[in-house]
């Protein structure tokens, strides 16, 4: 913990600090956790006694943090859940018997490819349940979302520092009705693929898909005319029309046959899709997190030798 000055700090003044600091408004920071609005005040005057610094700074309508309440934050987020487990306040989980709802930000593909996972999990813990929900517009900004939230599943590359490990591995490919003519040897040229209308996902701002990448490093400029927030929409749109798409290949596996569409290489090298599951460090010692990573990891190497 950075070494403060003057006035000895409570410890209880720790949770509100990590509160200010994380929410970086004094009304938000009050109702998480239960305080009024003029106790926050006090507990921020307090805090700024202790740190001499004015660790929340008036911008506009807006607060920021000082340079000094960026650095004290991370070492906050982390020392509260250890000091936590050494008091023995962590309530133990006993899936058999806790309710506890499990909160995620990925995309709809990803959703459909866990779900055997949850599944596993409602079948294993009666309590226990699940809210999905879309990503984080701006994935650089993560931070308050994984503290909001349990998980993110997302590929690498795209802002989030977190700890993670790999959920699975696909590749991209061309989606298009099977009655398309750019289409009609299973392939498609890339003078085809360019010229044709495409569709694409919007995941917000910053999202930068690892094919986008690839198609932007090889200046491949692509005639969008349609663009969707999800992935699973894709194929429905793309059925029975022109319009040409790059998505993962597991997504034509699941949707392509209801559909008429079909999926062929892309005309540039192989992209893969490596997804990923995201969390913050405060949930690392939180039993409940614990028991759902490791059946999360459990599911993932089962998958692994099955596949073999």
């Amino acid at each position: 913990m950075h070494r403060v000055t003057g006035t000895e700090p409570d410890l209880n003044l720790l949770v509100a600090l990590r509160a200010l600091l994380e929410e970086a408004n004094v009304t938000r920071a009050g109702q998480r956790i239960g305080m009024g609005q003029s106790t926050m005040s006090s507990a921020l005057a307090r805090l700024r006694a202790v740190f001499q610094d004015e660790l929340l700074v008036r911008i506009g309508r807006d607060y920021e943090l000082t340079p000094l309440a960026r650095e004290v934050l991370p070492q906050v987020q982390l020392t509260i859940p250890l000091i936590e487990q050494a008091l023995n306040k962590e309530t133990p989980f006993d899936p058999a018997f806790a309710r506890r709802r499990f909160s995620f930000q990925l995309s709809d593909f990803a959703a459909i490819e866990l779900r055997p996972l949850f599944s596993i999990a409602t079948s294993a813990a009666g309590g226990v349940s699940f809210d999905l929900q879309r990503l984080p517009i701006a994935p650089t900004d993560a931070d308050r979302d994984l503290l909001g939230h349990d998980f993110i599943v997302a590929v690498p590359g795209i802002g989030i520092e977190a700890e993670s490990f790999e959920l699975f591995r696909d590749h991209y490919v061309v989606i298009a009705d099977r009655s398309n003519p750019v289409v009609g040897d299973g392939a498609i040229s890339l003078e085809d693929f360019l010229a044709s209308p495409q569709i694409r996902c919007d995941f917000g701002r910053s999202h930068v898909t690892p094919a986008e990448r690839r198609m932007r490093e090889l200046d491949l400029r692509t005639n969008v005319r349609v663009t969707t927030s999800t992935l699973l929409s894709i194929p429905l749109i793309v059925s029975g029309t022109a319009l040409v798409g790059v998505v993962p290949s597991r997504l034509v596996d699941r949707l392509g046959g209801p559909t008429t569409t079909v999926a062929v290489p892309t005309p540039f090298p192989r992209v893969e899709v490596i997804e990923r599951l995201w969390w913050h460090p405060t949930h690392q010692h939180n039993p409940a997190h614990t028991w759902l990573r490791e059946l999360i990891a459990e599911a993932v190497r089962a998958e692994a030798v099955s596949a073999r």
